[in-house]
């Protein structure tokens, strides 16, 4: 074991239908209607793994039979499976935070792997890599591209100021490896489908989204698996209009794997996979659930 999170969290909560106890906000859409909405990850344990997000700073609610760990601009929602493996092998091959203090993360017992300059990895129960960097990073900075004649995104900006909170998401990064092309290809279908804003994070190339930093590496020998079925089996988006959203998408081509919905709860929801292979749920009513 990697860490051994501090003890008195509370309880695993397992209620029945769409009570979330949760108090951080979702990041607010990008002129498209896109946001950062959450995580879904499928864990043999849900309760260590509870515990270890609760040990990062996140808040516990929970959705349906889901645990729901809330973040700043991000909720990981924790559901009983058995995956075929983590992040690591997959397209998607971390999720990164940020810390205001790796000793404040050290405090409440984990271990770092390797030693934190700046920047380090936390490991789940069951070995999920999580990325943290904290404000003595040097690569956290995001840079818009030249196409953009120099403007400033007011919501990309928060990449270079310090943080003001304990934790935030900071980005998801996508190991390409079919060649070093994939790499815009990727970037420029996340700012055609989704809005977001092109960019640089350090030497990476970069998609800047509400809540969240995309970035994409070229590495051949990462695996590239597609991430369904995997710990982290699917990423998600907050989108509003989600049913004219996805009307939008069908007529750039894009196929949905599943077609808008209306759940029972009131939330909206549909399916997307890149053509990379990361299951995108989009989803129209996470942001108003109590306290979200």
């Amino acid at each position: 074991m990697r860490i051994t999170p501090r003890a008195g969290v509370a309880a695993l909560l397992m209620l029945i239908g769409p009570v979330v106890t949760v108090s951080a906000q979702l990041s607010q859409p990008n002129e498209a209607g896109v946001a950062m909405g959450h995580l879904h990850y499928y864990v043999r344990d849900v309760a260590a793994n509870q515990r270890f997000w609760e040990s990062l700073g996140g808040t516990a609610g929970s959705f349906g039979q889901s645990v729901v760990m809330t973040f700043p601009d991000v909720l990981v929602f924790l559901s009983q499976g058995e995956p075929e493996g983590g992040t690591e092998g997959s397209i998607v091959n971390h999720m990164a935070f940020r810390v205001q203090s790796l000793e404040t993360v050290a405090a409440a017992g984990f271990e770092f792997d390797p030693p934190p300059s700046g920047v380090t990895n936390v490991f789940s129960p069951e070995g999920e890599r999580i990325e943290l960097f904290d404000d003595t990073a040097t690569n956290l900075t995001f840079t818009l591209d030249q196409a953009t004649g120099g403007a400033t995104d007011r919501v990309a900006a928060r990449h270079n100021r310090p943080l003001e909170v304990p934790i935030i998401a900071h980005h998801l990064h996508l190991y390409l490896t079919e060649d070093a092309d994939a790499v815009e290809a990727a970037q420029q279908w996340y700012v055609t489908m989704f809005g977001g804003t092109p960019g640089t994070r350090w030497r990476y190339d970069a998609v800047d989204l509400p809540g969240i930093n995309l970035n994409f590496s070229y590495n051949p020998d990462a695996g590239g698996a597609p991430t369904k079925g995997r710990m982290l089996d699917h990423i998600g988006f907050e989108v509003t209009n989600l049913e004219a959203f996805c009307e939008g998408l069908e007529a750039k081509g894009v196929t949905l794997d599943v077609p808008y919905t209306l759940h029972s709860s009131g939330i909206g929801y549909a399916f997307v996979t890149d053509p990379w292979g990361v299951t995108i749920e989009l989803t129209e009513g996470l942001r108003g659930l109590p306290g979200v």
